[in-house]
């Protein structure tokens, strides 16, 4: 008995289910779903299998034919993996699960009126990764463990839907086909209610499965791009505006990698909590609403959702231990588009920051040097705790490497070939190895793969960009610390990564006057870019300047994306003495937050908050 993942109770010995059909009656007065789930088995099979599920009440488990009870078994939960069920089968080739969600389900996050945009109705949305998909449905949640699925979501008629897959129908519900659910046909066929039907025809990891629902309202922006949000005509129509260059990506995107498979490439922009930039699940990518900055640099976010169409989705890691395989890639890729669409000095914009946020996470995880590597080992180690830029971009710089090595029309024709072997696969590092010195041969005397791969912190060959304009920036933050403030010509026409460029460069050490002064000049406060007015109260925050601790509260409680969240709680609670009024205000704030944060983020909070006081 072998598990294949560190995360999941999946056995290595046990078939893979080919495919998952859902019924779900969303209950939003209960924060609950009550479902069903049929399991269909690539061949029969007798003798247990084993499932991962967490927080979920299983009622029965069924023989589908003859509605026969079948045995299964619950574990108390394990702190990571949540419980192991197990299912006993003879000769079986699918069973039906009856069960229900619970309200503290680590996907889902249930959106009261008064936290949505409109106040008037209730949302609910998922977010399935790294190992959260257990939570809504019991499924073998490993990425290894690709499967196809669909769909029928029970809602309130005032409501509609939107999911990781090809929208079938809108109709009203049907007697009998809820009949395996808890109170069976008087729930699923009250009046007011509506079936919306989905399908996934593609095999995916269980963590691209995704769902919203609510009051949603959409606007075209290309051939095969809407973009969803809730129903208010401001954030639709500047979602529309951020993202009109979608096309342009995807046909760059085809270019670089190949066809795009998966048919629509819709956007879906959720409400503040969304704990992410941006979710790449398939045929309908999540979006935080942090990207809407005005200047189309939220493209950028697109662009690396766009990426995964094909790493990540069409070729993805086995465990979340390759996790540099889905995001190196993906971000290496998000560059190429973003030079091809935005030009070479926003994608050097794009690398250096970058490569200032991989030193910064070296020196966040120097007593934690396994997490500093591609290949990682994870047993026993919560995802959620160890995700970082360091898969992204140490990733994105051993493919860049490999690329200044053999040179870029090789490296293109590798990448083409890459993608068309394994798509649909699941697959780890040394595959990856192995088709990579198949294809370039002799690499492995040029780039030192292993200590790439293998190795701590930030290889030698790795490589600060080079461009004018990063190097004019950097130049800058470096006089700053002479007394020099830019000068209102020298930034007339930055956008917010110059910006951000501009203050990740500075000193820690600065003084509370300076940080005041080049607020006074530049309002970097108040800024609507996210990157930028964070990385300015991180610097306030550093150096005591406690006329924007007010901004810092107002910031916590305005969004729930944990790119913004970590560092901001980080810095107010890491650091010993003198740090007491800053942990007091931290720990006011989250218990007056906590509650708008979807339950990934608050699990990170929490264990920061917990180690620091």
């Amino acid at each position: 008995m072998a598990p294949i993942d560190p995360h999941s109770f999946t056995e290595s010995t046990h078939p893979l289910a080919t495919h998952i059909s859902l019924s779900l009656f969303f209950d939003f007065p209960s924060s609950t779903i009550h479902a069903s789930a049929l399991l269909t088995l690539p061949a029969p099979h007798s003798g247990p299998l084993s499932l991962d599920a967490r927080a979920l009440t299983v009622h029965s488990v069924l023989d589908p034919q003859s509605s026969a009870p079948l045995p299964f078994s619950l574990s108390s939960p394990d702190p990571i993996k949540g419980c192991h069920l197990t299912v006993s089968l003879s000769n079986h080739s699918s069973f039906l699960i009856v069960y229900s969600t619970s309200p503290s389900s680590s996907a889902l996050q249930w959106l009261s009126p008064p936290q949505t945009f409109n106040k008037t109705l209730p949302f609910v949305y998922t977010q399935c990764q790294a190992i959260h998909a257990r939570s809504v449905f019991p499924c073998q949640d490993t990425p290894a463990a690709r499967v196809r699925y669909a769909a029928k979501l029970n809602v309130p008629c005032q409501l509609s839907a939107v999911m990781s897959a090809r929208h079938v129908d809108r109709r009203d519900p049907i007697a009998g086909e809820g009949a395996a659910l808890v109170s069976a046909d008087a729930l699923w066929c009250a009046e007011g209610r509506v079936v919306e039907e989905f399908v996934m025809e593609q095999p995916i990891p269980p963590y691209l499965f995704a769902f919203a629902v609510g009051e949603l309202g959409f606007r075209e922006v290309g051939p095969r791009t809407r973009v969803y949000s809730e129903a208010v005509p401001a954030v639709l129509e500047s979602a529309a505006t951020e993202f009109a260059s979608t096309e342009d990506m995807i046909r760059q995107g085809e270019a670089l990698f190949g066809p795009y498979e998966w048919e629509r490439f819709d956007l879906l922009v959720l409400p503040p909590s969304f704990p992410y930039g941006g979710m790449e699940n398939p045929r309908m990518t999540f979006l935080t609403p942090t990207v809407l900055k005005g200047d189309s640099s939220g493209a950028q976010v697109v662009a690396h959702e766009l990426a995964h169409s094909w790493t990540g989705n069409l070729i993805t890691n086995k465990t979340n231990e390759h996790f540099w395989l889905n995001e190196g890639f993906t971000t290496y890729a998000e560059r190429r588009i973003v030079e091809a669409v935005q030009g070479e000095d926003r994608a050097a914009l794009n690398i250096g920051i970058g490569w200032r946020g991989l030193n910064k996470e070296m020196e966040r995880f120097k007593d934690n040097l396994e997490v500093t590597k591609l290949k990682t080992n994870q047993e026993g180690v919560d995802p959620d705790d160890v995700y970082s830029e360091v898969p992204y971009e140490k990733g994105f710089q051993f493919l860049w490497r490999i690329e200044r090595q053999v040179g870029r029309p090789a490296f293109d024709e590798f990448l083409k070939k890459y993608i068309a072997t394994f798509k649909f696969q699941s697959i780890d590092t040394d595959t990856f190895l192995d088709f990579l010195k198949a294809n370039l041969p002799g690499i492995e005397k040029e780039v030192d793969l292993i200590l790439w791969t293998e190795g701590t912190g930030i290889p030698p060959d790795a490589y600060e960009p080079v461009s004018s304009i990063y190097s004019k920036i950097v130049s800058m933050a470096n006089e700053f610390k002479l007394g020099r403030m830019p000068r209102e010509d020298e930034v007339a026409d930055w956008q917010g990564q110059e910006w951000e460029l501009y203050l990740e460069n500075l000193p820690k050490s600065i003084e509370a006057s300076q940080i005041l002064e080049l607020n006074s000049r530049f309002r970097l406060s108040e800024s609507k870019d996210y990157e930028v007015k964070v990385a300015f109260l991180l610097l306030a925050i550093a150096s005591k300047c406690k006329e924007h601790y007010v901004e810092v509260e107002k910031t916590l409680k305005a969004v729930g994306r944990k790119k913004y969240l970590v560092p901001l709680y980080s810095a107010l609670v890491e650091g010993g003495t003198g740090k007491e009024e800053e942990k007091i205000l931290a720990k006011r704030v989250f218990a007056e937050a906590r509650d708008s944060y979807h339950p990934i983020a608050q699990g990170v909070i929490e264990t920061i908050l917990s180690k620091h006081i």
